[in-house]
């Protein structure tokens, strides 16, 4: 039934004009307003994300999005510098580094939240 059908995702925030800023100016997206009152993020090489405000909003407790990369460490060392934090997890089967840089055991990743406590990643790409 949807074999050829295009598909998008989206998610919520608590403030739409903190989202705009954070995903465009921090993380470099390109970003419209969307007619309904949304904003659209434009990844390259996909479709778009819809975002939209909800007065409700809890964050997500998983990871929403994850951008591939070439390099991890140079990627938080990067969004570090615009005042992003990773997350550090110590769990039994998720730990991180100092940086918050997971290795080993799947693909390096580390995670961070948007302004609204979403969760997103930056995962290497070999």
């Amino acid at each position: 039934m949807f074999k050829h059908t295009k598909a998008f995702s989206s998610f919520s925030v608590d403030d739409l004009q903190k989202a705009k800023a954070f995903y465009s100016e921090v993380l470099g997206l390109n970003v419209t307003n969307n007619p309904m009152g949304l904003i659209e993020l434009h990844i390259d090489g996909g479709d778009k994300v819809l975002v939209y405000p909800k007065s409700n909003h809890t964050p997500a407790t998983f990871t929403i999005l994850n951008f591939s990369v070439n390099n991890v460490e140079d990627a938080v060392a990067e969004l570090n510098s615009k005042g992003v934090r990773f997350e550090i997890y110590n769990e039994a089967n998720l730990k991180t580094d100092e940086k918050g840089i997971a290795r080993g055991g799947g693909p390096t990743i580390a995670w961070f939240k948007d302004p609204a406590g979403n969760i997103l990643s930056v995962v290497e790409e070999k």
